[in-house]
């Protein structure tokens, strides 16, 4: 019979303590944020037509990564945007090419991410 590890009940605890302060990232991102709400809406409404336009499998998968890749990249773009402006208020070069870069970051995923749901869609309707 083996002892148990005394550490075990340490790690769970901050296993759960971790996976608390993800959902409050996110929860406080999606209270806050107008872009991440709007991502929000958009995943719903792809979801509901995802099921009206009764996808495969394999169709399932490409819409929950990109959804899961657009919203993962909202809080990214939004923990930029924190870290910078706690790091200066001030207008900077740097800090204003770290916003726009992580904006434009979203901006190209959101893109491709409308054209391959166009593609799913589209190819249902015709």
């Amino acid at each position: 019979m083996g002892s148990q590890d005394p550490h075990k009940p340490n790690e769970w605890r901050r296993l759960k303590k971790s996976f608390s302060h993800a959902f409050t990232g996110i929860f406080k991102t999606f209270i806050s944020e107008r872009n991440f709400k709007i991502h929000t809406g958009a995943a719903i409404i792809v979801i509901v037509c995802g099921f009206v336009f009764r996808l495969s499998v394999l169709e399932w998968a490409v819409i929950f990564i990109l959804i899961g890749g657009m919203l993962a990249l909202e809080l990214m773009n939004t923990a930029v945007e924190h870290t910078v402006d706690l790091i200066t208020k001030e207008s900077h070069p740097l800090a204003k090419a770290a916003k726009d870069a992580a904006a434009g970051a979203v901006c190209v995923f959101a893109a491709v991410s409308c054209i391959i749901g166009l593609l799913i869609f589209l190819s249902k309707l015709l």
